[in-house]
């Protein structure tokens, strides 16, 4: 929409231009949405019919908004969607610091403006883009930059009195005049600070210094919080939190699908890259495991929670540790594999939080476990559980089937060993997944129209697989990769002192 070409008061009045406040016109403009079916939160994704509908409602009440959630749940991003539920353009006064509206004008500045010049008042247009303010809440935070304070260099330049409210210097929330306003991480903020805003909240005036000044603002304020934050940091102060109509629960993605779609959309993955590397859907679902897992394990503080980030990150170094294979190597294009998941274990240790018995274990420990879980509680979709082959004392379970998973154990219970590394080429990493004996009758078993490379993925899948349910041994090694072996083997040399790598 281009901005409209009315520039003076006069000429905006013949227009009809109806007056709305801000909540007002949030509340018409949802409505509009709702009727059409439409939603303006384009980029949220799981919270359809759970976090949304309690934001249209306290919408359409015009309620102030807190959102309460642990790190990671697009508070922020729910809050800076609703610029798309303000008008595009409305008429301010130029040369206002507070955005007034020609019709409602509230700084000594736009009443004297409106006094001396009536209908030739000059009109300028401000889009929706710029009715967004927000703030991070630090210890440090003042009133002054919060509401505002007295301008002593503005008062000298000015030849003012500092009894004169033209000396004042606004903050940043009655700048926010007309518009949506953020505060982050609400319990960080002092509260001494946080009782400065009653005012603004239950009667929409601020108050500076001792100026007998009544700012009827109009604003839309949304808060953030983190539960955890209630203990670590700070709380919010009974009465602020009362005066926040609606207090809103967010939540972490509910399922691996929605997980999926997040980090697709959130990634930031450059067209060269996808060029080169191919990242299977079994890779793009374990990254998503790999966090429901840190999400339920009791190594990891749970009130700190699991950022949605953790996952978009190393989905961005999963595909990058696949592109640097191929660099080094010369490939043209590559796939994913299971031993490039080595190379995402920085985006787990920085981004989770251990209790004691987490730390006890160490951070890189951890992260390998979370890996080791995931494949495990992923391999059952894409291949038989391998305890249920085992014979039972019911004689109809000992009549079953012989395990598809025999060949592969044997053929290392005979002291051999697989070593895959992970910057192997294409080429060679296939040729060391045929050695093993069943591995891909096993794999064609279940998945006949496999491809070459399809085949190979789920070869190494299928091994780290049956190392999880401790039918062979795995370990780390130092070059990068990882040493397959027999399980019995391992276990005596570890325990006669053999084992020279360090087990991850």
């Amino acid at each position: 929409m281009i901005q409209p070409e009315i520039n003076n008061f006069g000429d905006l009045k013949k227009t009809g231009h109806v007056r709305k406040n801000v909540k007002e016109e949030i509340r018409d403009n949802l409505k509009k949405f709702i009727a059409q079916k439409q939603s303006p939160f384009n980029t949220i994704l799981g919270y359809e019919h759970t976090v949304i509908p309690d934001v249209e409602r306290a919408l359409l009440s015009r309620h102030n908004i807190l959102f309460l959630g642990l790190r990671g749940q697009a508070k922020t991003r729910m809050a800076r969607e609703m610029i798309n539920l303000l008008d595009e353009w409305i008429p301010v006064i130029t040369g206002s610091e507070i955005n007034d509206d020609p019709f409602a004008p509230v700084s000594l500045y736009a009443r004297k403006m409106l006094e001396e010049k009536g209908d030739n008042t000059s009109i300028s247009w401000l889009h929706r883009s710029q009715r967004y303010g927000e703030k991070l809440a630090t210890p440090d935070v003042s009133v002054a930059d919060l509401i505002g304070d007295i301008d002593p260099i503005k008062a000298a330049n000015m030849r003012l009195s500092f009894a004169d409210e033209q000396a004042l210097h606004y903050g940043i929330i009655p700048r926010s005049h007309r518009g949506i306003f953020v505060i982050n991480e609400l319990p960080d903020l002092q509260a001494r600070i946080q009782v400065s805003l009653f005012n603004i909240l239950q009667e929409g005036d601020i108050q500076i210094r001792g100026f007998k000044l009544r700012l009827p603002l109009d604003i839309l304020f949304i808060f953030t919080a983190n539960p955890e934050d209630y203990t670590n940091r700070g709380s919010i102060v009974t009465p602020l939190k009362d005066r926040i109509e609606s207090q809103i629960i967010t939540h972490y993605p509910k399922t691996v699908e929605i997980s999926q779609a997040i980090t697709a959309q959130e990634a930031d993955i450059l067209p060269e890259q996808l060029q080169r590397v191919e990242v299977p859907e079994m890779c793009r679902i374990l990254i998503e495991q790999l966090a429901m897992e840190a999400r339920k394990s009791e190594f990891v503080d749970q009130k700190s929670g699991v950022s949605a980030r953790l996952t978009i990150s190393a989905y961005e170094n999963l595909v990058s540790t696949a592109e640097l294979r191929a660099l080094r190597s010369g490939e043209k294009s590559t796939m994913v594999r299971i031993a490039d998941f080595i190379g995402v274990v920085p985006s787990i240790t920085g981004k989770i939080e251990l209790v004691y018995e987490g730390e006890q274990e160490g951070p890189l420990n951890v992260a390998y476990r979370l890996l080791g879980l995931a494949t495990r509680s992923l391999f059952g979709q894409y291949f038989p559980d391998p305890q249920s082959f085992k014979k039972g004392k019911d004689p109809q379970k000992a009549k079953a089937k012989p395990s598809p998973y025999q060949p592969i154990v044997d053929w290392f219970g005979k002291g051999n060993d697989l070593l895959i590394l992970q910057d192997e080429t294409d080429a060679s990493y296939l040729a060391h997944l045929y050695k093993v004996d069943g591995l891909y009758a096993a794999v064609k078993q279940f998945y006949p129209n496999a491809d070459e490379a399809q085949a190979g993925l789920l070869m190494e899948f299928l091994l780290h697989g049956l190392s999880e349910f401790s039918m062979i041994s795995k370990k780390g090694v130092e070059k990068g990769g990882y040493a397959f072996g027999d399980m019995l083997g391992s276990m005596l040399n570890m325990t006669l002192g053999e084992n020279d790598d360090e087990d991850f």
